[in-house]
């Protein structure tokens, strides 16, 4: 059995024998806001939550956990399903090094490194500018009222296929939240030469 495999294996023991009951931890959202930009409509949000131990633990022996943001913008309809107007999905890669001793977190190819894990996981839960609607979008009116959706998970289906097989039902394992709903109206251009409060 190749060395990988057998280390794989080995962790994925660890975890499944020494897993216990805990409840099932949810990440929250706060604050969201869309704001005007040149290119678009940028959303910014907090989310909380707490990295369960089992995570935490399997994060400094090695493994990767990916983590989505998913956005929905929506137009509600009397006489039929909601009009779905917008989504974006943005994922994170949170990581550690031991021959740096640093967490690593990234989106796409830009990434941070971090001296601790507290650090790393402080800016995953701001999310900040994030693009979510191009001014190209040719059914969206200013000014008019829309339904807003938006949620951070993690991504059980990037791991290790052993460690898919003990995530399933394993409270220890999961991490997620639903769905924040929330109603805005889409802001405006601000008017040219408009003085910024």
């Amino acid at each position: 059995m190749p060395r990988r495999a057998l280390w794989l294996y080995g962790l994925f023991l660890w975890f499944f024998l020494g897993s216990c009951t805990l409840q099932a931890a949810e990440i929250g959202v706060h604050n969201p806001k869309l704001e005007w930009t040149d290119e678009g409509y940028a959303l910014s949000a907090d989310f909380s939550f707490e990295l369960p131990p089992r995570l935490e633990d399997a994060v400094n022996r090695g493994l990767v956990l990916n983590f989505v943001a998913d956005f929905q913008l929506e137009r509600e309809r009397w006489y039929w399903l909601d009009e779905k107007l917008a989504r974006r999905s943005q994922s994170y890669r949170l990581s550690y090094h031991a021959l740096t001793r640093q967490y690593r977190l990234s989106r796409g190819v830009l990434h941070q490194s971090f001296d601790s894990l507290d650090a790393a996981l402080a800016v995953l839960r701001r999310l900040r500018h994030w693009l979510v609607i191009e001014h190209k979008a040719q059914e969206l009116t200013p000014g008019a009222s829309y339904q807003a959706m938006l949620r951070l998970s993690l991504d059980i289906t990037q791991l290790p296929r052993p460690f898919q097989i003990s995530a399933l039902g394993n409270k220890d394992w999961t991490l997620g939240g639903n769905w924040a709903h929330w109603n805005l109206v889409l802001p405006e251009a601000p008017v040219q030469g408009e003085i910024a409060q």
